[in-house]
């Protein structure tokens, strides 16, 4: 393997990752992942494994780690609804001028009830942001 491998390795899970500690020296000079810590970064909670105590310094790289993959998944709900929001207009075109009769009539009613469903929640979040602004 060419450069260097990271001290620690983060495998993603669905609401945080399973923490490694990376070691290549060994007698056998091969690559060894031992768990140490399992974290979960919506309620920012890390779970040692076994008996095992961490370090400040695992500590303060899962912390770290947790912080850049808060703002990494953030930014990705954005591109998120950005493309929703390109995917909404290309399926208006598409309704407009390339949709046959058969096809419309199997998506119109699930459109227009995720569409009136999207309409109420941002309707009702743009007035709560309103009477924000005015108290």
């Amino acid at each position: 393997m060419a450069g260097e491998l990271p001290e620690y390795y983060f495998r993603v899970r669905e609401n945080g990752a399973a923490v490694f500690r990376v070691d290549t020296e060994n007698r056998q000079r091969r690559i060894e992942m031992d768990q140490i810590a399992v974290v979960n970064i919506r309620n920012g909670e890390i779970k040692p494994q076994g008996n095992r105590q961490l370090s400040e310094n695992d500590l303060g790289v899962i912390r770290d780690w947790m912080s850049e993959r808060k703002a990494l998944l953030a930014t990705r709900d954005m591109d998120d609804i950005h493309r929703a929001i390109d995917h909404l207009n290309l399926t208006t075109q598409w309704a407009q001028s390339r949709a046959t009769t058969a096809q419309l009539e199997d998506v119109t009613d699930d459109l227009l009830l995720a569409m009136h469903d999207l309409r109420s929640v941002l309707v009702r979040k743009k007035a709560d942001r309103l009477m924000k602004e005015d108290t």
